[in-house]
């Protein structure tokens, strides 16, 4: 029974799952992960340009990491999205070691490179003009357009200003506009 006027201690449900797999319970484990999973799953397989394998090696390293460093979350922000931003460096790590192509940067003053124009725009398209952007407009793209992290979010995550975080949103939207044959001005979203 809670003191009068006290209110009574409510767990959050992840933190509840997070001290029983510390504690040691494989059952609490598999509930955070199906729970967790298919987000996390879509957002690396964005990331890495929808390879599969790659995305598959980034969830379960993502896990790995996240049930290593689990005791020294600090609840100061939703599970879920410091399971997402484990995997973002996961996705980013493998990048790094794999170097299968080099970053390219648009100058602010130079256009992106067009595609012919597209009759017609399928979801498929728009998912293979945003698998074929460099790794950094791709990842602020899905953490934005997709994930719906704000700037400043995208900017700790990935130790750039927020400013770096719109700029490069900016172009990415411009290269996938161009990539689907249209060059309007606005918003992609």
């Amino acid at each position: 029974m809670t003191p009068q006027g006290a209110a009574p201690a409510v767990a959050e449900p992840e933190r509840v799952l997070a001290e029983q797999v510390l504690a040691g319970d494989e059952l609490a484990f598999r509930q955070l992960y199906r729970r967790y999973t298919p987000r996390l799953h879509q957002l690396v397989l964005r990331l890495v340009g929808w390879r599969e394998a790659d995305a598959e090696d980034a969830v379960q390293d993502t896990w790995l990491k996240a049930t290593e460093r689990l005791g020294s979350f600090r609840w100061e922000s939703s599970f879920g999205t410091w399971l997402c931003a484990i995997g973002l460096n996961v996705v980013r790590e493998q990048a790094r070691r794999r170097s299968r192509r080099p970053e390219v940067d648009w100058p602010e003053d130079h256009d992106p490179p067009q595609a012919a124009p597209l009759e017609r725009v399928e979801p498929l398209d728009l998912e293979r003009a945003v698998a074929g952007l460099p790794e950094g407009y791709r990842t602020v793209l899905v953490l934005h357009d997709v994930e719906g992290f704000t700037h400043e979010e995208i900017g700790a995550a990935l130790g750039i200003a927020a400013g770096t975080s719109k700029s490069q949103l900016f172009w990415a939207r411009q290269a996938v506009r161009a990539a689907l044959g249209g060059r309007q001005k606005g918003s992609l979203a």
